[in-house]
């Protein structure tokens, strides 16, 4: 069994289009997509490329999702930055009631067992939520309560955008990196898994991509261009972010 990984996506149309052109050719049986498909400039067409496929497909909620469903079921969707707030508000007026409904089935967490690597499980930040953050750098002594625990061979996450390998305990736990919204080198990031784990990466048109993304109605438009497409933030800098809200 093979298992293309795909997180993060953020509407990024351009990038999910590139990754998908890529996983086509792998003869893969399942893609796992691990949240955050929306919240970005072309959230509600990144869904429809993805519901479209003829391979199938899993679906898990991210913290974007959640947050976009809680505006459209007339919650408060927490306290955020007016930036993202905004950007929650456009998103859910793009989306129709069927997406809501399916945003909504999504479960929190999966496991597949998967030829080569046992019994992975598929959350988006941490398997206890979908918001807790933390990286290559966080301390072990702070993750073993999350991780110890877990009878599963493998944890794939996502949610802080950077691609990486490392050991809780005595569970391997990698991070499936962004498709839409990197840090560090421009491009898309996703893992394909079995019998090995790869960490894969696709460099797309990023002139065209920027373009396409400036011409939509997105209020965040132009800095997403520039400042998740074409030159993305350094992973030192969001390493640095990260540390400051990484969970205690």
């Amino acid at each position: 069994m093979r298992v293309a990984v795909i997180y993060d996506i953020h509407g990024n149309l351009p990038a999910l289009e590139a990754v998908l052109q890529e996983i086509r050719q792998l003869d893969v049986d399942q893609i796992v997509v691990g949240g955050d498909v929306i919240l970005g400039p072309m959230s509600r067409e990144s869904l429809d490329s993805l519901l479209g496929l003829s391979i199938p497909v899993s679906f898990i909620q991210g913290n974007c999702e959640v947050s976009v469903l809680a505006l459209m079921t007339g919650k408060d969707p927490g306290p955020l930055p007016q930036q993202v707030l905004d950007a929650i508000r456009w998103t859910a007026e793009q989306l129709l009631p069927e997406h809501q409904q399916l945003l909504a089935d999504w479960p929190k967490t999966l496991r597949l067992e998967i030829t080569g690597l046992g019994e992975v499980l598929f959350c988006h930040a941490t398997p206890r939520n979908e918001t807790e953050c933390f990286t290559r750098l966080t301390p072990e002594d702070k993750l073993l309560p999350v991780f110890e625990k877990l009878n599963v061979d493998l944890i794939v996450c996502g949610h802080t955008h950077m691609q990486f390998d490392r050991m809780i305990g005595r569970i391997r736990v990698v991070n499936a990196g962004s498709v839409g919204m990197p840090f560090g080198e421009p491009g898309a990031y996703w893992l394909l898994l079995g019998p090995n784990i790869e960490f894969r990466y696709t460099l797309y048109d990023l002139t065209e991509a920027a373009k396409r993304i400036r011409d939509t109605k997105y209020p965040q438009a132009e800095d997403f261009a520039a400042n998740n497409v074409l030159q993305p933030p350094s992973q030192d800098k969001m390493l640095n972010v990260f540390s400051r809200v990484e969970l205690k």
